[in-house]
């Protein structure tokens, strides 16, 4: 995906309110071997880029200045209730960069596994994202999780995933953590009215 940015000279709280009331977006562009660069973006196209999954997972072209740079999208701040961008980070990245990065997973063929088709199970997606760790140039934009032979009471762990070349999965403690489990579907027990029964009962003795 492509995007173009400006080069910011103006900086700080009011200056970046006033861009902001201008329709355009404050950021930043750090890493590799230049210095860090504040710049900004029109609102309305990057507030339709990060609707996108692949623009949070994937190595974009950012046009700068009249260059084409490789960037990977890492922080976007929020307005907390309007449909706002506040701020932007990128980072500059080559073939050699090294990074980790959340990516999300994609739970496919559930409908056809033993599990749901057969036992009605349902499956609980205990975790939608994994953070991994490769070069930039691997980077894959989502993880598929297959679960076409998911069978009763079964769990699927990170060992699991299959992995693109060079990309290897971060833990943080836990060896192999738990991306979702196939469990029984719970059946509502509807308590029978024992009080209105009984009462029911000593109305009839009375009569």
């Amino acid at each position: 995906m492509k995007f173009v940015a400006f080069e910011r000279s103006k900086q700080g709280t009011g200056a970046s309110r006033r861009l902001r009331r201008s329709g355009r977006v404050p950021g930043i562009v750090f890493g590799g071997s230049a210095d860090p660069v504040s710049i900004e973006l029109d609102h309305n196209a990057l507030w339709h880029a990060v609707q996108k999954e692949a623009f949070h997972a994937s190595i974009l072209d950012m046009e700068l200045n009249g260059q084409v740079q490789k960037v990977l999208l890492r922080d976007v701040q929020y307005h907390p209730f309007k449909p706002q961008v506040l701020h932007v980070d990128f980072q500059r990245v080559d073939d050699k960069t090294r990074l980790r990065k959340k990516i999300p997973l994609h739970f496919i063929n559930a409908e056809n596994s033993p599990a749901v088709k057969v036992d009605k199970c349902l499956v609980n997606h205990v975790v939608n994202e994994i953070e991994i760790e490769c070069l930039a140039t691997q980077l894959p934009e989502f993880i598929e999780v297959d679960l076409g032979e998911a069978v009763k009471g079964q769990s699927i762990h990170a060992s699991d995933l299959k992995l693109p070349a060079g990309v290897k999965i971060v833990t943080h403690g836990k060896p192999n953590p738990t991306i979702a489990t196939l469990v029984e579907p719970v059946e509502e027990v509807i308590a029978a009215p024992v009080a209105a029964a009984a009462d029911d009962k000593k109305g009839k003795k009375k009569k």
